[in-house]
């Protein structure tokens, strides 16, 4: 968990609303989840809750960006399938050990709020954006063409978000091992040999 309180708490933040989404996200929750002093939400965040709410947004856009370098370096068989397979297999492993309750906070936002709040669905925008640029990034590092990285990686964030609802709203991991395998051949046939 990070260290400041306000770090904290736009990390409670982002935590609260991938299970209750933001309209159930209350700001003393927040508060209290992240441990920080009472006082502390007006300091840190003069513009209230839908500031709290977008830098929770951003902060997940760019954990997701993260989390696709760690994925990519961790690879021992460097393609596009497998790349897919690590980002849906952190899913599997969090349905399987800790339940279905939670799911992306980014999803969760847009949802609620992207009819209500254009400066959330611009915060939810850009945190998709985010994660799309490094993930076509790797998958050119990985052999992808340049023309095809950003659709691609548009697809699989796509897709495996489609999943995780699929796999929440039926409590079973399923939905995350089809679209793996069914995604696999597309993107490791979208390699080209020269470039890697």
């Amino acid at each position: 968990m990070p260290r400041s309180p306000r770090e904290r708490m736009v990390f409670s933040a982002a935590q609260l609303i991938r299970t209750k989404g933001v309209s159930g996200t209350g700001m003393r929750e927040v508060v209290a989840h992240a441990q920080a002093p009472r006082g502390s939400l007006a300091h840190y965040f003069p513009g209230g809750k839908e500031q709290l709410v977008n830098e929770a947004i951003a902060w997940a856009g760019d954990y997701a960006a993260r989390r696709v370098r760690r994925y990519a370096e961790a690879l021992t068989e460097r393609t596009p399938g497998n790349l897919f397979a690590a980002m849906a297999g952190q899913w599997r492993e969090e349905f399987t050990t800790a339940g279905f309750a939670s799911g992306c906070p980014i999803v969760a936002a847009a949802a609620d709020t992207a009819g209500t709040s254009e400066a959330l669905r611009e915060a939810a925008h850009k945190a998709f954006e985010g994660w799309q640029r490094p993930l076509a990034g790797e998958l050119e590092a990985l052999g992808v063409p340049p023309g095809r990285s950003g659709s691609l990686a548009l697809l699989m964030i796509s897709t495996l978000e489609g999943a995780i609802l699929l796999a929440r709203a039926s409590q079973d991991v399923r939905p995350l091992d089809t679209v793996v395998a069914e995604l696999r051949p597309l993107l490791d046939g979208a390699v080209d040999e020269r470039r890697r």
